[in-house]
C-alpha cells in the first residue's frame, strides 16, 4: 500500500466520522469544548484536502494505481453524499436540489463505467471539477453558517447553486461525450 492510497482509505474512514459529528446531538453543540460546526468543518476540508493531496503524490510519485484510479471517485462520492444528505438532515439544503446534484454524480459514474467497459476513458471535464469546487464550498460553508454565521450560510447556498447548474450541464457534456465516443468505435 503505497502513501497516496493510504490517504484515499483515510478519507473514506473520516466520513463516518463527518456523519457522526454533523448529526448526533452533541450536549451544548459541543464536542471538547468546540463548537461542533467547526469540527464538522474542519474533518470535512481535511478529508477534501486529501482528494487532492493523493492525487498530487500519486502522479509526483510515479505512484498511480489501479486500486487508486478506482477507489479516489469512490472515496470523492462517498464524501460528498454523505455531507449533503446530512445537511438535508440538518435542514441546510434542499433536499430536491441535492437529489439532482448525486443523481448526476451516479448517471456520470454508470456512463464512465460502461464507456471503460468498451475500452474508453472518459476523463474529468473543467466543468466536473468547477462543479465538485462549488460542491466543497457549498458544504463548508452551510455547516460554517449553522445557527451563528450567516454570512457563510447564504455563500453556501449561492455555492450549492453553482454546484447544481454545474452538475446538470456537466452531466449533458459527459453524456455527449459518450455517445461521441460510442458513436466513434
Amino acid at each position: 500500500m503505497n502513501l497516496p492510497n493510504a490517504i484515499t482509505l483515510a478519507r473514506i474512514f473520516l466520513v463516518p466520522l463527518l456523519v457522526v459529528v454533523l448529526l448526533t446531538k452533541f450536549e451544548g453543540k459541543l464536542i471538547f469544548g468546540v463548537r461542533k460546526e467547526l469540527v464538522g468543518a474542519a474533518i470535512f476540508a481535511i478529508a477534501s484536502l486529501t482528494d487532492w493531496l493523493d492525487g498530487y503524490l500519486a502522479r509526483r510519485r510515479k505512484q498511480v494505481t489501479t486500486f487508486g484510479q478506482l477507489m479516489d471517485p469512490l472515496a470523492d462520492k462517498l464524501l460528498i453524499t454523505a455531507a449533503l444528505l446530512s445537511l438535508i438532515q440538518m435542514g441546510l439544503a434542499p433536499a430536491w436540489m441535492v437529489a439532482v446534484i448525486l443523481g448526476r454524480e451516479f448517471a456520470v459514474t454508470v456512463l464512465r463505467s460502461l464507456a471503460h467497459a468498451r475500452g474508453v476513458t472518459i476523463p474529468a471535464s473543467p466543468l466536473g471539477k468547477l462543479k465538485m469546487a462549488a460542491e466543497v464550498t457549498a458544504i463548508l460553508a452551510l455547516i460554517l453558517g449553522h445557527d451563528h454565521l450567516q454570512q457563510f450560510f447564504w455563500l453556501g447556498i449561492v455555492a450549492l447553486w453553482v454546484a447544481l447548474i454545474t452538475a446538470v450541464v456537466s452531466g449533458i457534456e459527459y453524456y455527449r461525450k459518450f455517445n461521441y465516443v460510442l458513436a466513434q468505435k
